[in-house]
């Protein structure tokens, strides 16, 4: 069994996966979405980007039932852009079954509107642990019908010392349901929460090879570390790149550095609100900041295809935190580089994770001094988003037809509930801001802001 249309799935459900591009499974969907689809618990183990999230997401959809006025899903993640993600992808799926409805639940953002949103009735719900106890707490979201529970990058939430957590919400469900629990690492405390939450799972486990030969690992000396990633970056003249760092501290240092070099930067880590997650995110996505420096909250739940680079400014402490880093780049097909910059300290965690990796000094590496990684839009954000009927057709149209932008002119358009954002090339932004700041978009105002 090789493709989607194999399964026997409806013709519209079908029509809709060609229209996203999905016709041939990955390796993990095709091991696993036939036993889900009969009913049965699994365990599965697959590097990121691999196609996991469809894995389950397909068989979810399909069972779903929708406008029941009971909650049938929950999907347990361990940070908010891995649930935003998830639920994308959920919304995707199901585009050709009317009426799924699937909300987030994590912390950063309004618990009131949260309640609003459950109270209007829900069919899946997406959450990490601490906002979902949260809700159960106070009695806002009922856990009695669930159907299927899915627990997705198990092995960072045991990381994150969340198992007797994950404990008291799943004594919370019906003993009678499903349970898919998915991971990129089996490290062996999973087995401990998988005797108790799983019935006669099957095991699936994919050892993605094809992906792993389109990372090109490298390693370089240095006790300079910022000089080497300087050096770096205009070695390797990346798009956009993704570096790591170990703290919050570092990455708001990392971030000052080179942006006083000339660099176009935006920086994700565990101090910004939601809002500015988005925004941080999509600016990175869109080709505005083309360089993203972040804490290890981007080496879960950030699905970029087009990252050439990733870089590890600091090495991190486990091998599987190095797996995930590494992951973000080599996506869906396409070549990647993943950098390792490696102190005297940073060479002995490197051998302990990597011991066959070798180390190169990085005053062997060539660069080009006058290269600087700018971004080649601005993005603008519109207070208009799903809630409110807009999609990127009405903002296209006006902008190329009532402002008289050139089509080549904008970038992508990221749709969300509440929101919009648009890229815009540097040289036509003030226009394009200034015509949707006093303009109209299918006859109505809405506010603009220039990020």
């Amino acid at each position: 069994m090789k493709y989607f249309k194999e399964l026997n799935l409806p013709s519209k459900l079908i029509e809709n996966l060609s229209s996203l591009g999905f016709k041939e499974m990955t390796p993990i969907q095709k091991a696993s979405i036939p036993h889900i689809l009969e009913g049965k618990d699994i365990i599965a183990k697959a590097k990121t980007g691999t196609g996991k999230t469809v894995a389950f997401s397909l068989p979810l959809v399909l069972k779903i039932e929708p406008k029941q006025k009971f909650t049938q899903a929950l999907i347990i993640a361990p940070t908010r852009e891995l649930c935003e993600q998830i639920a994308g992808e959920i919304k995707n799926l199901a585009r050709y079954k009317s009426g799924v409805k699937v909300v987030t639940l994590y912390g950063g953002t309004s618990l009131t509107n949260q309640v609003a949103s459950l109270e209007s009735g829900v069919d899946i719900i997406v959450g990490t642990v601490g906002r979902l106890l949260d809700h159960f707490s106070r009695e806002t979201i009922v856990l009695k019908d669930i159907k299927i529970l899915i627990l997705d990058e198990a092995d960072r939430m045991l990381d994150m010392g969340f198992s007797d957590d994950i404990l008291k919400i799943v004594s919370n469900l019906p003993k009678n349901r499903q349970t898919l629990l998915f991971s990129a690492t089996y490290p062996e405390n999973i087995n401990k929460l998988a005797s108790k939450i799983l019935k006669s799972p099957i095991k699936v486990e994919i050892e993605n090879r094809e992906q792993s030969l389109n990372i090109v690992e490298r390693a370089f000396k240095t006790e300079n570390r910022d000089k080497a990633l300087i050096k770096i970056l205009q070695s390797f003249k990346p798009n956009l790149a993704l570096i790591f760092c170990a703290t919050k501290v570092k990455t708001q240092e990392v971030s000052d550095m080179l942006y006083n070099r000339g660099f176009d930067i935006a920086t994700l880590n565990g101090d910004l609100e939601q809002y500015e997650r988005t925004e941080m995110l999509v600016q990175f996505a869109n080709g505005s900041l083309p360089i993203l420096v972040a804490t290890d909250l981007a080496s879960r739940g950030l699905d970029i295809d087009s990252i050439e680079t990733v870089i590890n400014y600091d090495i991190p402490i486990k091998a599987e935190d190095y797996t995930h880093r590494v992951g973000r780049t080599g996506r869906a097909g396409s070549k990647g580089v993943a950098i390792s910059l490696c102190d005297h300290y940073g060479l002995k965690k490197l051998n302990e994770i990597r011991p066959s990796l070798n180390i190169e000094d990085i005053e062997d590496l060539k660069s080009d001094k006058n290269f600087y990684i700018q971004g080649e839009y601005n993005t603008l954000r519109i207070d208009g988003g799903k809630k409110k009927k807009l999609r990127a057709g009405d903002i296209l149209g006006t902008l190329c037809k009532d402002i008289g932008l050139n089509s080549k002119d904008i970038g992508k358009i990221n749709i969300y509930e509440k929101d919009s954002f648009v890229a815009i090339k540097k040289s036509v932004t003030k226009k394009a801001f200034n015509g949707l700041k006093n303009g109209k978009i299918k006859n109505r105002k809405f506010r603009v802001w220039w990020l």
